[in-house]
């Protein structure tokens, strides 16, 4: 018979309970009892939403992120909060975010300490708290947080399948903070997951799942060695290991993976199944194969019948020793479609959440168990379902399909070089040394968000919602007078999310009310749906940036996100190639761009935050996605004069492997994240000829710590010991719209203080 099971499920809550629970907690409104209750009653959901599922994860449940959570059961905390004597989740959202409630003070420095650094996980929009090494790290195992959570499901007769993350991975995503090799703490690490292990296994656990990810990534033979080396240690525990990949195919890591000595592997069907029969010809005979056949990252419908079609040869030829799942954890997907009220009926048919994904597998299990007859009803509305997606004509558009087949290398290119732009630039911008500006979004309030909620209800018009926004709009501009900063953005107040405000203006998107994900933390984005060809109607940013630019004579930024975000931040349509998709939204970007310098907008902005996001998870593949990517972004971005100066921006992730790619994009200017890593990102200068303008964010916006004058200045300088400073920008590491006024207003003076000491100390030393 197979068997079914899951690898994780969404943390947040139907209706992000837990991010409301956990700001609630950080801002002193309520106990530490009560936000741990929020994740009792969340994890009871979560396993209720299981019924019928075999296996049901454990330990997938965060406050945060798991592999924080994994940082503290192994003992691995940063030296700066060994010393905490308070609760040890006060001292696990230190980590975090730099603090934790107010609660906590008394434990605690007033300025809190330094957040750890945050990166994307994997292709993911997921962020991750990096798991930091030194020479003379050691572990010491805590798995009180794993074993309650197992306690807490097998008393409510859950048959549990606890999730912790492998010992090569966590060493491969973390960061060695001196000189010394990640792989030399493995034996240090080994005997703890042993002790891990143990603890598990006296809780009468039979199976647990071990995720190592990094199997599905080129792995240096050194790297190679370490499983091999772990997974012979781990062997002598008394459970049955689930050795787990996901996002991608093994390629030359199938060999390795079939030969570890483990009870079980699951691959990513999705994307491997070309794999599958090699795999199980390599798997010894008493391994069980876990498939991943329902896509974990997307929310179409899965084809069942096809599925089926393929699976029951498989399903013969193993037998018992054949599991299905999800191909990851659904993490990466909404709750529960049941939850959409107002989303397009039509639509909402061709779509599945994280709920829906596993009554498609329970059809499955019951379809290669009992006979397809069994669930002919359920298959039935499947197939009916995806032929009404192929067969609706809102999903292609051919005037838009026309358009692209019209693009050429010409769309994409500068007229000048960026050296002549700068001059001409210069000249009409006139902007200090060490130039001072913002991301692009200000506090989004309590006020913004009663004024967007009673417009989308219908208790409030047109002309009153727009009257408030430009009040807000107003507010950002004053405060940006008052601080004396450079060049000024609008604050967008009016947007929702940087990638939801576009979309909605785009055709061929659609929305749900409640389709969050988590992206890290208490951050919880709700990507839009691209389900058809993409089109502009009417321009969607001119009205509020040229209003924004008629109250200040300063220069205001036109804000605009990139073609490349837009579609890595959507749940994006899997019946054409994603390049495509981008270059529809490039040439919907580019009319905008062109509008906003015909409306006298002389600074665009177009953000590319996920550029590398959405790179392939091996360097052997990267070209291909780089070359479209970069392509897209300069379709709608160089088509302006050289007077007008383009900027781009991207936050929390590692670039220095993709600079030329970066550089060739040809932006003026592009703003980065670098207060976490303390200018780590920066040292790709030291050998890369960076040629145009750059911005160094110097305040971790991530975090409610303020950063000091002192702290910036030392942050501008060692970025001034790789960049000449007269082509460096002074500016947060990302937008400020999940901060409180009064938080940002105190950061940006003392950044702009910062600026203009940096300035002076330029011109006392010529």
């Amino acid at each position: 018979m197979v068997r079914t099971h899951n690898l994780g499920f969404p943390r947040i809550g139907a209706d992000r309970e837990l991010k409301f629970a956990q700001e609630a907690y950080w801002k002193g409104q309520s106990s530490r009892d009560q936000l741990k209750a929020v994740g009792a009653d969340l994890r009871c959901l979560n396993w209720d939403a299981h019924h019928g599922i075999d296996l049901i994860p454990v330990g997938d449940f965060s406050f945060y992120d798991q592999m924080l959570d994994m940082s503290f059961t192994l003992g691995n905390l940063p030296e700066r909060v060994r010393g905490y004597r308070g609760d040890v989740l006060d001292n696990y959202f230190r980590v975090a975010r730099g603090r934790s409630a107010p609660a906590a003070a008394g434990n605690d420095n007033p300025d809190g300490v330094a957040a750890g650094e945050m990166t994307k996980w994997f292709d993911t929009n997921y962020h991750y708290i990096v798991p930091e090494f030194r020479a003379d790290t050691t572990f010491d195992l805590d798995a009180s947080r794993l074993i309650e959570q197992i306690r807490e499901a097998t008393a409510s007769g859950i048959n549990v399948k606890p999730v912790i993350i492998g010992p090569v991975t966590y060493l491969a995503l973390g960061k060695a903070k001196d000189d010394s090799g990640r792989l030399a703490l493995l034996p240090r690490l080994l005997p703890v997951y042993l002790q891990l292990l143990e603890a598990i296994a006296s809780e009468g656990v039979e199976w647990v799942q071990i995720d190592e990810a990094i199997l599905v990534t080129e792995l240096e033979p050194t790297w190679k060695q370490a499983f091999e080396t772990a997974y012979q240690s781990l062997s002598s525990s008394r459970n049955k290991l689930l050795l787990t990949t996901y996002f991608g195919p093994l390629l030359e890591n199938l060999s390795l993976v079939a030969g570890l000595p483990v009870a079980g592997v699951h691959l990513d069907a999705v994307n491997a199944r070309d794999e599958v029969q090699a795999l199980i010809e390599q798997l010894p005979a008493d391994r069980v194969l876990s498939l991943g056949v329902i896509n974990g990252r997307n929310i179409w419908k899965a084809d069942l019948n096809g599925l089926l079609d393929w699976l029951e040869p498989v399903a013969k030829q193993l037998g018992d020793r054949l599991w299905i799942a999800p191909s990851c954890s659904l993490l990466h997907v909404p709750v529960d479609l049941d939850s959409e009220q107002k989303l397009d009926g039509e639509i909402k048919s061709w779509l599945a959440f994280a709920k829906q994904k596993l009554e498609e597998l329970r059809t499955l299990k019951s379809a290669l168990n009992d006979g397809r007859d069994a669930v002919r009803a359920q298959l039935d509305a499947n197939q009916a379902a995806l032929q009404s997606r192929r067969q609706s004509p809102r999903v292609n558009n051919p005037t838009v399909k026309a358009a692209v087949a019209e693009i050429t290398s010409q769309l994409g290119q500068r007229k000048s070089l960026y050296a002549l732009r700068a001059t001409k630039q210069a000249a009409i911008l006139k902007l200090p040394k060490y130039p001072t500006t913002t991301i692009g979004s200000f506090p989004q309030t309590a006020e913004i968000r009663r004024a967007r909620s009673q417009f989308k209800a219908g208790t409030i018009d047109e002309a009153t919602y727009r009257a408030a926004m430009q009040n807000e709009i107003a507010r950002c501009v004053r405060e940006q007078e008052a601080l004396g900063l450079d060049v000024f953005v609008h604050g967008e107040a009016e947007r929702n999310d940087m990638v939801e405000y576009f979309g909605e203006q785009l055709e061929g998107y659609a929305f749900s009310e409640l389709g969050w994900v988590q992206s890290y933390g208490s951050r919880c984005v709700k990507p839009p749906i691209l389900f058809g060809d993409i089109s502009r109607p009417q321009a969607m940013t001119v009205k509020w940036i040229k209003y924004a630019q008629s109250l200040t004579k300063k220069p205001m930024k036109g804000m605009l996100t990139g073609p490349v975000t837009i579609l890595n931040w959507s749940f994006v349509r899997d019946d054409q190639p994603r390049s495509v998709s981008c270059q529809q939204l490039a040439l919907a970007i580019r009319a905008e761009v062109l509008d906003l310098e015909q409306a006298g907008v002389q600074i665009i902005q177009i953000d590319e935050a996920a550029l590398r996001e959405g790179l392939p998870l091996r360097r052997s593949q990267w070209q291909e996605y780089l070359t479209w990517a970069v392509d897209s972004y300069r379709i709608c971005a160089n088509g302006v004069k050289d007077e007008t100066q383009i900027h781009t921006h991207m936050c929390y992730s590692e670039f220095n492997d993709i600079i030329a790619a970066i550089a060739q994009m040809d932006a003026d200017a592009i703003t980065i994240e670098t207060s976490r890593s303390d200018m780590e990102l920066l040292e790709v200068f030291e050998t890369f000829n960076y040629p145009n303008q750059i911005g160094p964010g110097v305040y971790d916006i991530h975090s409610p710590n303020i950063p000091s004058e002192q702290q910036i200045i030392a942050l501008m300088q060692k970025a001034a010991e790789r960049i000449p400073s007269e082509r460096l920008w002074v500016n947060p590491d990302c937008g400020l719209k999940t901060r409180q006024w009064e938080e940002v207003i105190p950061a940006l003076t003392n950044m702009v203080s910062a600026a203009r000491k940096l300035r002076a100390g330029d011109r006392s030393n010529t």
